[in-house]
């Protein structure tokens, strides 16, 4: 049974029949209402609708334009063979992700329940695959990957500092964890604030990219069209190649579904999310096409392959001494990233709290901030350990075909919604060949995962398969022992206590 110390709309008492103290964050008894000092009524505890369409749009574009169209743009490159048909597969990879993000526009309005692919999976399928999803979001892919944009995050914003030296690990790490101390820092202290500095670095990264387009198009306009000449020589191409490029592709594209992770705090969802996500994909699509080509008209396929980081190489041969502004354009980039994708997973675990399938806390509310603070702190731990430890990109490797397979999944449970719950409200409603294409795609590179790299995937998949035994043991059977139960119940009390929250009013 749950049990809270500070219901948000009681008699102040706690559930457990214990009176609950009296002192500045505590749910008074005046009318179920949480008293401020001088006994004016506070403000409702809830998360708020703030995210609006210009909000929505940042949360977007901030989340899937990261560090990777700045440093290594090379791997479609590198698997096509020819320029063309890299620009190809840009393009491509655009319409696909627009592709699935229909898809989940149709989802985000017809359940308009925040949590993203666990909601979504929760509504079709049951508890028990929603459940194996959480549970690998929670103990690898959410921290690693945070993790890892964070240490890009804490190279780029050294490195004009070390040039032409390289950063020491020591000062990246110590870097990285400033950065992700920032981060939770601001999710937990104003979601205005938050959204509003996800707009100030959406802008900043497209400044960027706008720095590396325009010289790279005059470039092209003034006749430096030498490295598009045969750009379709397909002697060059590999078929055993398109396959990975396009994994390539879909993998930079990534984000554009963290809107729906955030539902409940989108303001009038059945027009802005839709909206968001199409006018997203369509400038995120438009700036990595362009910027590849501007990148082509500067330097060639070989001098593109052969870079460590492109968008440096490119402004050193354009820009001359700004090239030095480049890298922290690119942290600015990632610290974006990071600040998006944490603003959006935290909703995933708050939901999934509500629902029963994590620890009470962690679906309560700052009484003043109106934030999800214990959502928003529980990778804290985790990815500080993850980014010390050492190498976690392999943990990536094997652990990145999960998010494809369950992505698959949750659009393959709006076919199935169409055909179970026909007369379910949807607002918002697509071609069944949309989320159709999009599911054999996903599943395609799963496959694709599985036969190119059987040993990582398989261990991923290992680990993931641990969810299993852990929804019975901790949601089906889960039976305590009363000593064990009231040390839970002591716990739960004290980090609400600790952290000021209660849970939401309905």
């Amino acid at each position: 049974m749950k049990k809270t110390l500070f219901p948000s709309g009681g008699d102040g008492v706690a559930s457990n029949g214990q009176s609950c103290p009296q002192n500045g964050t505590e749910a008074a008894a005046a009318n179920g209402k949480l008293l401020e000092d001088d006994g004016a009524p506070k403000a409702k505890v809830e998360l708020h609708k703030k995210v609006t369409l210009l909000r929505g749009i940042s949360i977007i574009i901030g989340t899937i334009i990261g560090a990777g169209i700045f440093i290594s743009p090379k791997g479609i490159l590198a698997n096509t063979g020819s320029v063309g048909m890299s620009l190809v597969v840009w393009i491509l990879c655009g319409i696909l992700s627009l592709f699935g993000a229909l898809s989940y526009a149709e989802l985000g309005t017809c359940i308009t329940k925040s949590g993203g692919h666990y909601t979504y999976i929760l509504e079709a399928f049951g508890p028990q695959m929603a459940f194996i999803r959480l549970w690998a979001d929670l103990i690898a892919i959410r921290p690693a990957g945070l993790a890892v944009i964070s240490l890009a995050f804490g190279q780029y914003i050294l490195q004009p500092l070390f040039m032409p030296c390289g950063v020491p690990l020591i000062a990246i790490k110590l870097a990285t964890a400033i950065g992700i101390t920032s981060v939770m820092y601001l999710n937990s202290m104003s979601v205005t604030w938050t959204a509003r500095i996800q707009i100030f670095l959406t802008f900043s990264k497209l400044l960027a990219i706008a720095i590396i387009i325009v010289p790279g198009l005059y470039q092209l306009f003034k006749g430096e069209t030498r490295n598009f000449e045969n750009a379709f020589d397909m002697s060059a191409v590999k078929l055993s190649g398109l396959p990975l490029a396009f994994y390539s592709g879909m993998y930079a594209y990534a984000g554009w579904f963290y809107l729906n992770f955030v539902t409940e705090e989108v303001d009038n969802p059945e027009r802005t999310v839709p909206l968001a996500i199409c006018i997203s994909m369509a400038i995120v699509t438009s700036c990595y096409v362009l910027t590849n080509v501007a990148y082509y008209a500067v330097m060639s396929a070989e001098e593109l392959l052969a870079s460590p980081a492109v968008a440096v190489t490119f402004a050193e041969k354009v820009l001359g001494n700004f090239s030095y502004a480049v890298p922290v354009f690119v942290a600015m980039s990632c610290y974006g990233s990071m600040n998006g994708g944490l603003f959006a997973f935290s909703r995933m675990f708050f939901v999934a709290s509500r629902e029963g399938h994590l620890p009470e806390v962690l679906s309560m509310i700052h009484v003043r901030r109106h934030t999800p603070l214990p959502a928003v702190i529980v990778l804290y731990p985790m990815t500080i350990l993850q980014v010390f430890a050492g190498d976690i990109y392999s943990l990536l490797n094997f652990m990145s075909f999960l998010r494809w397979l369950f992505i698959g999944v949750a659009v393959m449970g709006l076919i199935y919604l169409r055909y179970t719950q026909p007369d379910l409200h949807r607002p918002f409603k697509v071609p069944l060949f949309i989320p159709a294409i999009f599911c054999l795609t996903c599943f395609f590179m799963v496959f694709l995962s599985l036969y190119s790299d059987p040993v990582n995937t398989g261990i991923g998949f290992a680990i993931s398969l641990t969810g299993v035994p852990a929804y019975y043991i901790f949601i089906v059977f889960d039976r305590r022992p009363k000593c064990v139960q009231r040390a839970l119940d002591s716990i739960n009390r004290f980090l609400q206590i600790l952290l000021e929250v209660v849970p939401a009013e309905h």
